[in-house]
């Protein structure tokens, strides 16, 4: 059971996500701008992260856990490629429908995966590639847009570019998070989980807060005045970034992504129950293979 926790809080995480990009979809169709409703994301979890954090290692103790030499330049370089990743997707919105530009961003699977052997030395299975390719195959055939043209034209446009895009961002965040919680000088996932996130999220909120002030005059104020409706994605974010952190903890964060696919079956009943759009033939079948690609993983492992 110890062994296969990593796979549910993977799939927890993965359901706060599809909630939370409903929710920032929301707040990004006229009443937040991209960066504003990216910042309205990491502002309004900041505290509940912190409060849960300090909370938690009260009962543990009170004893800060010791820090290795490279957990501050794994956590901000993944707090920087995260809200660079988050700002894409924000924006992918605007090409594509909320289901098929979450299932997008899931080339971050594939990249987590090179960027991790890279960075950290994990490795992947020939059964877990094999699975992860089929998720490839999947996303392939949601961005082939036939109106674009033929060959690799139907490949070449905004929407694609900013999936991809977003997918190297999440996969170099991701690799980040892990090398963090790998720094962190305790025996304690959650508390590792914790302890990560808490010095993530407070870099985000106050590093975008100063960009958005300089860049986007105004738009701090608006964010702030969303409170009512952000308070809910922060929460929202707050269970999604603690699964994403604990899962981290636990596992490659290739295979960690790789599950957490099945957030595309979330998003489905998301754009179809909320916004009410339509999912195409194609749309479904690749979806399917993303799918299918999940579950052999899971086999797999």
């Amino acid at each position: 059971m110890v062994d296969s926790l990593w796979i549910f809080v993977a799939v927890g995480a993965a359901a706060f996500q599809a909630l939370r990009f409903m929710l920032q979809k929301s707040l990004s169709m006229g009443t937040l701008s991209a960066g504003g409703a990216t910042l309205a994301r990491f502002l309004f979890s900041t505290p509940f992260v912190a409060v849960f954090a300090l909370s938690y290692l009260q009962l543990q103790g009170g004893v800060w856990p010791s820090l290795g030499d490279r957990f501050l330049v794994f956590a901000l370089v993944g707090a920087l490629a995260q809200i660079l990743a988050t700002w894409c997707v924000v924006a992918l919105f605007q090409h594509r429908n909320f289901a098929v530009g979450i299932t997008f961003k899931k080339t971050e699977v594939v990249q987590t995966a090179l960027v991790g052997f890279v960075v950290l030395g994990d490795k992947v299975s020939f059964g877990g590639l094999m699975a992860i390719l089929v998720g490839l195959l999947g996303v392939l055939v949601l961005s082939d847009r036939p109106e674009s043209g033929a060959g690799l034209k139907r490949f070449l446009n905004k929407g694609a570019g900013l999936g991809l895009l977003s997918g190297a961002f999440f996969a170099v965040s991701a690799v980040g998070y892990r090398g963090a919680t790998l720094e962190v000088g305790s025996d304690d996932p959650l508390l590792r989980a914790l302890v990560s996130l808490m010095v993530v999220t407070a870099s985000q909120s106050l590093g975008l807060s100063a960009y958005i002030r300089w860049r986007e005059p105004g738009e701090l104020r608006r964010v702030v005045a969303s409170w009512r409706s952000s308070v809910w994605m922060g929460l929202a974010s707050l269970g999604g970034s603690l699964g994403w952190f604990l899962a981290f903890t636990l596992q490659n964060a290739a295979y960690v992504f790789a599950v957490g696919q099945v957030e595309v079956i979330f998003s489905i009943l998301i754009s179809v129950l909320v916004f009410k759009e339509q999912i195409t033939r194609r749309e479904g079948a690749g979806i399917a293979l993303i799918t299918a690609s999940v579950l052999t993983l899971v086999l797999f492992l």
